[in-house]
């Protein structure tokens, strides 16, 4: 009896099934129909020309037009001056206005240290005017001079209470005398500034303060001159008509 070797076969592997990609089929969107994505289009196109009409209507018509032109901070120069510099006319399309144009043009009053002019929507024009402000004067054939604390003369016309005469060979902005006389009474306290009746420079060096009262303070050069006015108030104090500052560590009296 002869034996043979027995042979199992195995079925086959049955291949398994991989289910459709669901999640990229729902992360593509679907094209909307034709119909709708004109109706955006149009919808676009209306929105455009509207702004556009809008805004034309806003930088040409009237909409938008100057009404009124507020003035502010002014006090020595008068509003109406000043809304006359400016140029700027009732009716105009507010966002024409030309601001840089209309401050340059109110700057060059002589009285006008800075201003600033705005456009205040919907119909108004804001200007603030920062004034020159008199710190002392000076005599001169055409009248007595207004100069301020920047050394600008800005005015002919009789000084206000407390603005300090000043005594120069040649008062003007670009004076070395000048400024440095202006250097000096700038830095005073307002206790003592308010004693202050003349400055005189007829050097650099040599600056001198004459008191309401008639008594001098000897100052020399501006340098140092928060200190020579730190010794100077206690010191005039002292009996004396003569103060000399001008060696702050060492004053003297006569």
């Amino acid at each position: 009896m002869s034996s043979r070797g027995s042979t199992r076969t195995r079925p086959a592997a049955t291949p398994r099934r991989v289910p459709p990609d669901r999640s990229r089929a729902r992360r593509t969107p679907a094209r909307p129909p034709r119909r709708v994505r004109r109706r955006t289009w149009i919808i676009g196109v209306i929105v455009v020309a509207l702004l556009g009409v809008l805004g034309g209507v806003g930088y040409f018509g009237p909409v938008l037009a100057v009404k009124a032109i507020d003035v502010e901070g002014n006090l020595a120069v008068d509003t109406q001056q000043i809304v006359s510099t400016l140029d700027v006319p009732v009716g105009q399309p507010l966002p024409r206005v030309d601001t840089d144009g209309a401050a340059t043009r109110v700057a060059a009053i002589p009285k006008v240290a800075s201003v600033r002019v705005q456009r205040v929507y919907p119909s108004t024009v804001r200007v603030t005017v920062e004034e020159r402000v008199p710190v002392v004067f000076f005599d001169a054939p055409d009248g007595t001079h207004l100069m301020d604390a920047a050394g600008v003369d800005f005015a002919v016309e009789p000084p206000p209470p407390g603005v300090v005469q000043l005594v120069v060979a040649s008062p003007s902005f670009g004076n070395l005398e000048t400024r440095a006389a202006l250097a000096v009474l700038t830095s005073l306290s307002e206790s003592l500034r308010i004693q202050v009746a003349r400055i005189d420079a007829p050097s650099i060096s040599a600056v001198s303060l004459t008191l309401l009262d008639g008594r001098v303070v000897v100052w020399g050069s501006s340098d140092d001159s928060e200190h020579k006015a730190a010794v100077a108030l206690p010191l005039l104090t002292q009996p004396g008509q003569t103060y000399d500052v001008s060696s702050p560590d060492l004053p003297t009296t006569r």
